[in-house]
């Protein structure tokens, strides 16, 4: 044993040794990097810091007769770019890739649905939603997020943001697989985000539930597979299709689609159908408050399980991760982790952070069809009494709007 410990003493050593003579070649490198990884991080909270971003509520009629392939028409306001957008612009003057945040909250039962954009994107985000939805309102509210402190005197909350079960490129249930792209009647519509809206209709007074998609343009980056390879949505999700046929039906075999299962076949055809669309890079964080006497905890559960309509045991699902508990009561015995993680989460929300520091987090990939599965304006078959309507509107949208 004194053997063994004294070799991997000398082994530690000589390793110091080796990385010591070499400090003068990775030490600068390091600092270069650390520098410039700083200096990027300022640039753009700089230049966040200089943006204006205002919250929109959507105030829906009864009368919806559009499935939610007209959201993902809608949604295309968000897949943007400047094209003319350089190096210099990038890591000189901080431009950043914008991004919103489209939200689903009950304020005490009542229903409401707000999109947080940067104020230049307002013009063109009006124009997309009223060529699809001509009945709605539109209209610019204070952040119903400011009404709230974090006071843990006043409030109890549970949050979450969310993963998915399976790699990006498997997709969730679409509203395709509902049928919904066919417009059927009300009577016979089965609206995945039906469970949702129920839900939040549910919430005591008092209560409140704030639910988050936050979005922006999926374009190759850094990050996601490490540093120096950009990954790429597509290419994971041909790799994906390419692992599979070789698990399903060997090579050596000869492929061919006679020899898989109706599941297996449609598992494939599902992945390459999700990525002829465009795809976008999305965190999605739920949080629940109420007093600390009428704190509720099964409607956790009732959150939760909203999303069950959209999770496939083929495909993909969502799941909880980054919530505001531990685990084990040991792993905080005098709750200041949790405190920490539940303020964190409260200010991360209402700053509608994710992409950029300091609320940086892992985000999902979904296409415009997934994400418009998720948000979207519902017709009648959404009954929710406390889901607020308007009377269906006799005036066109407005005609200084532009047009894109």
């Amino acid at each position: 044993m004194e053997g063994i410990f004294n070799l991997s003493w000398q082994t530690f050593e000589q390793a110091l040794i080796i990385l010591l003579l070499l400090s003068p070649v990775w030490l600068p490198a390091g600092l270069i990097y650390a520098f410039w990884t700083l200096w990027n991080t300022y640039l753009k909270l700089r230049e966040i810091g200089k943006t204006d971003f205002i919250l929109l509520e959507i105030k829906l009629p009864k009368e919806i007769d559009k499935s939610p392939a007209a959201m993902e028409l809608v949604l295309s306001a968000f897949y943007q770019g400047d094209p003319s957008a350089n190096f210099i612009d990038k890591y000189w003057d901080g431009k950043f890739q914008p991004w919103a945040s489209l939200e689903l909250v009950s304020l005490g039962g009542e229903v409401h649905f707000f999109i947080w954009t940067p104020k230049k994107n307002k013009n063109v985000l009006e124009s997309r939603i009223y060529a699809q939805y001509s009945n709605v309102e539109i209209h610019e509210v204070p952040d119903y997020t400011q009404f709230l402190e974090f006071d843990h005197s006043k409030i109890k909350m549970w949050g979450t943001e969310y993963d998915f079960v399976k790699p990006d490129p498997y997709p969730i249930n679409t509203y395709i697989d509902y049928g919904l792209d066919k417009n059927p009647k009300e009577f016979y519509k089965i609206d995945p985000l039906v469970s949702l809206i129920e839900y939040l209709g549910s919430v005591a007074p008092g209560d409140q539930v704030w639910h988050q998609i936050l979005v922006r343009k999926h374009e190759k980056r850094r990050g996601r597979r490490g540093i120096f390879k950009k990954s790429d949505w597509k290419e994971e999700a041909k790799e994906v299709v390419k692992k599979l046929k070789t698990d399903w039906a060997p090579e050596e075999e000869g492929f061919s689609d006679f020899k898989l299962t109706e599941s297996q076949r449609n598992t494939i055809k599902a992945i390459e159908r999700s990525i002829s669309k465009n795809a976008y890079e999305v965190g999605i964080r739920s949080i629940y408050f109420s007093t600390p006497e009428n704190f509720d905890s099964s409607n956790i559960g009732g959150l939760l399980g909203s999303f069950l309509q959209i999770n496939s045991q083929d495909l993909n699902a969502l799941k909880p991760a980054r919530t505001t508990k531990v685990k084990y009561p040991w792993q905080d015995y005098k709750g200041k982790r949790v405190d920490f993680k539940k303020k964190r989460m409260f200010e991360a929300y209402k700053a509608r952070g994710y992409f950029y520091p300091p609320y940086t987090n892992k985000w999902l990939i979904l296409n415009s069809e997934e994400l418009a599965t998720i948000y979207h304006f519902p017709g009648d078959v959404a009954q929710t009494p406390t889901f607020g309507r308007i009377g269906s509107k006799k005036t066109e949208p407005p005609t200084n709007l532009p047009v894109k």
